[in-house]
């Protein structure tokens, strides 16, 4: 009896260990369910908007300008942020507010992504804290899931012109 109480215990652990195994493998690699907070990536992503983030292509070094990323903050490590990437390695970049009359540049490090989000006027990004690390990229925003209406593939950025082709 107890011999068959033990085996069951060993066993059911050993399932709950391997499927533990598999859920985390699919989180950290593949991508999950994400749900955005805050306005700095308003008119794109809404308050409490639902996402999917694939995770491979940060694995893979297939960031693009233009994509969206989850990415752990540079200020708070404990949280994660969501932004768009403005710029990578080599590319220069506008470093001033939309609003400031002379207009300022700098050009992206080695190993770094420039990250701003597409409201402007209410986004900490990478014109406040600077570059940010590749390393600290989680995922790459491929699809909106929640709201309904809103569901699909997110569109372009209103913010285009600050791609600096130079």
């Amino acid at each position: 009896m107890l011999r068959n109480v033990l085996g069951k215990t060993f066993r059911f652990l050993g399932y709950t260990v391997q499927y533990g195994c598999i859920a985390h493998c699919a989180f950290e690699y593949l991508g999950g369910i994400v749900v955005c907070s805050g306005p700095s990536m308003e008119p794109t992503i809404q308050n409490s908007d639902i996402v999917f983030s694939e995770n491979l292509s940060r694995h893979f070094y297939c960031i693009r300008k233009g994509d969206i990323v989850i990415v752990k903050s540079p200020n708070d490590p404990k949280s994660n942020i969501c932004k768009r990437v403005i710029g990578l390695e080599g590319d220069k970049v506008c470093t001033s507010n939309p609003s400031d009359f002379l207009k300022s540049h700098t050009y992206v490090p080695k190993g770094h992504v420039w990250l701003e989000g597409d409201n402007l006027r209410n986004s900490t990004d990478s014109r406040c804290y600077g570059p940010v690390p590749y390393g600290l990229i989680r995922g790459r925003i491929c699809l909106k899931i929640w709201p309904l209406n809103d569901f699909g593939f997110l569109r372009a950025s209103p913010n285009g012109h600050r791609f600096l082709d130079d």
